[in-house]
């Protein structure tokens, strides 16, 4: 599990409570900021110090209290943290539930776990960490729900079978051998490399892989 995090978070309360769940699972070493501007330079801190954070925990919304910042948003954080320390974990827990908003932040590979702050966004929270460590991503489920309905592309059962095959490994030109061996059509090369550059169009989608693990992160394979 992760041994060294830092929360990013305006809100006390919001911050005792990621705090504990992070105690629960049996992380001490945490440190908890209220301001974008303190939880990048307590980064470079640790950079600095060769004791670099293991996971940076951030909201995306932080009040305005008229304490001069000059990052001011959890999205202009995450794009600076990135830049000095392209490894870190990152989970956005936040209220924004605007699914294109949290697209964007997972297209651009930026972060690696959403979390809405919802009811039962505790035990969320323990998934996503648990998830991120495992070096997959995760998606809350009111996220998940948010971005099946942004994208509204149909799975059908061949999609789901070439993108399975995919996900096993199989190279994609000897996946029409194994639609043959089903009887399944169309079953030609050109026939496959359509669909699923319709299914990365429709999704948003450069590469198969991004495809593949979109389909695992909310369950279609």
């Amino acid at each position: 599990m992760f041994k060294k995090v830092l929360i990013a978070e305006d809100h006390e309360i919001a911050n005792i409570s990621v705090q504990k769940t992070l105690h629960d699972l049996g992380i001490q070493d945490t440190k908890y900021v209220y301001y974008c501007d303190h939880a990048l330079n307590w980064i470079k801190k640790a950079l600095h110090e060769d004791e670099p954070y293991d996971l940076l925990i951030t909201d995306l919304i932080f009040e305005d209290d008229n304490t001069p910042q000059q990052i001011t948003h959890g999205t202009q954080l995450v794009n600076a943290v990135k830049q000095i320390q392209p490894d870190l974990k990152i989970i956005v827990l936040s209220a924004e539930a605007r699914s294109n908003i949290i697209d964007e932040l997972f297209k651009q590979e930026t972060i690696d776990g959403y979390v809405r702050k919802a009811r039962r966004d505790a035990q969320h929270l323990k998934e996503a960490l648990q998830t991120v460590y495992s070096n997959r991503t995760y998606y809350s489920p009111e996220v998940k729900e948010s971005l099946k309905e942004k994208h509204s592309h149909e799975f059908t059962a061949f999609d789901v079978y070439i993108i399975s095959l995919l996900a096993e490994g199989v190279p994609q030109k000897n996946i029409p051998s194994y639609l043959e061996e089903k009887n399944m059509k169309p079953s030609g090369l050109s026939s496959v490399e359509k669909r699923l550059g319709l299914m990365r169009t429709v999704l948003g989608f450069s590469k198969n892989e991004q495809l593949v693990a979109y389909c695992k992160d909310v369950g279609i394979i």
